[in-house]
């Protein structure tokens, strides 16, 4: 049996069970929602059980109380297949008047929200899973902690063995599970195949509306093209028009990636707003991303070898990379991630913010002293704009690079800290 490696997820699961009757553990498929939930239930039932799936489906609109017997926490896999468990589950929860009842794991949201009378307020917590951190599946030494950033404890680290090579196999591997201590040619199968599995069928079981797989394929490849930009639905539009011929319209492509963002293929990045000395306009509109780095390469058909000659691109989808693992280091932290764009071009790529009202900024670059250069001055100046009479300054200014093998803290103050040595 394949050894299990610990996620972040595991700490906030034993948490929530901690803190309601109800835990539903959120996320694509294949980052690990199902294995990690057995870490940590006491019994299970598989909704998609090819056995006995048509026999729970008729048990769950006749005697679905049948379905919840079992130890707890009891672990009810794929609960979406039959929405109503979401308001038995509550109602056992009343009843019981105990926490740690139930985990609910599912990979899109329920077709039929007839069924789900309750809010969840009060009964259900989240627990929201991406595919691996480089700290999970052990890239990272983890020398550098987030967490010790905002208590203002950092020291000088080294140990960082990620070269430029090594990132974009990383990058064109993912964070998935069963990619991980595979083979290389092995391993970068799985995203090719997440991939096929989306565009052939998981775009349509979401919703149960027919959508064409060359459509999908298409609109993932300009997807892909506009990683860490704020690319419009126009701006895609535009991008299938010239790239792929296509002539979606906007009403089309809003429908195949709200489908996409139900199974949490895509998660796109809110804008921070942030009390400024100036009269700086904010820019709102979301920054695009897929929920891991290899959905983009894979879509693109490229390989690490491609991604070795445009730079470009590497730079793009290292920022995806990035904001993957810092999406779930903050999480573990009870923050968010952020990034903030001005009418004045000043551009900070990810902020993490608390919910303490602490934050640090952060800037994404995949190294070279010029690079690191013009992260810390986008960094400085946004740090001056901050109108610190109404909120706190920032706990920290880091530049996340890809590359060197030291992390370090630069004379004007901001740090400088490889993705191969940050953890939460």
């Amino acid at each position: 049996m394949k050894t299990y490696l610990s996620r972040v997820a595991d700490e906030l699961l034993e948490l929530q069970l901690e803190a309601a009757g109800v835990v539903l553990i959120e996320g694509a498929k294949w980052c690990g929602k199902t294995t990690t939930a057995l870490q940590h239930a006491k019994s299970v039932l598989f909704m998609d059980d090819t056995k006995h799936k048509e026999e729970y489906l008729r048990l769950a609109e006749s005697d679905i109380e049948v379905l919840l017997n079992g130890n707890t926490p009891r672990l009810i896999d794929e609960w979406q297949k039959a929405p109503q468990f979401w308001d038995a589950c509550r109602y056992w929860v009343d009843r019981r008047d105990a926490e740690g009842q139930f985990i609910l794991t599912g990979s899109a949201e329920p077709v039929d929200q007839s069924k789900m009378s309750h809010t969840g307020t009060g009964r259900v917590r989240w627990v929201k899973m991406r595919p691996m951190t480089l700290f999970e599946s052990g890239e990272s030494n983890g020398s550098v902690s987030l967490g010790a950033l905002f208590e203002n404890r950092f020291k000088p680290a080294e140990g960082n063995e990620l070269n430029l090579r090594a990132l974009c196999y990383l990058i064109c591997r993912g964070g998935w599970p069963k990619a991980i201590g595979k083979s290389e040619r092995v391993a970068l199968r799985q995203a090719f195949n997440y991939v096929d599995a989306v565009a052939k069928r998981e775009i349509i079981e979401v919703d149960k509306v027919h959508r064409s797989e060359a459509n999908t394929r298409r609109l993932l490849r300009s997807f892909a093209r506009h990683q860490a930009s704020q690319a419009t639905n126009g701006t895609i539009a535009s991008d299938l028009k010239t790239n792929d011929g296509s002539t979606l319209n906007d009403a089309t492509i809003t429908s195949y990636l709200n489908a996409l963002r139900k199974i949490y293929v895509i998660e796109d990045m809110e804008a921070w707003n942030p009390n400024l000395r100036s009269k700086a306009a904010i820019r709102t509109t979301d920054t695009r991303y897929f929920v891991d780095p290899s959905i983009a390469t894979a879509s693109l058909g490229l390989e690490p070898n491609d991604l070795m000659k445009d730079l470009n691109t590497l730079g793009l989808l290292f920022e995806t990379l990035v904001v993957r693992d810092l999406r779930v280091y903050a999480e573990a932290i009870d923050g968010n991630v952020f990034h903030y764009r001005d009418n004045n071009g000043l551009e900070c790529d990810s902020v993490l913010h608390l919910r303490n009202g602490h934050y640090g900024l952060v800037e994404i670059k995949l190294g070279g002293e010029s690079l690191i250069e013009e992260g810390a001055a986008n960094l400085i100046s946004l740090a001056k704009k901050i109108d610190t009479d109404k909120m706190y300054a920032p706990s920290f200014m880091m530049v996340v690079v890809g590359t060197g093998r030291y992390a370090y803290r630069r004379e004007d103050g901001v740090l400088v800290v490889p993705i191969g040595c940050l953890k939460y």
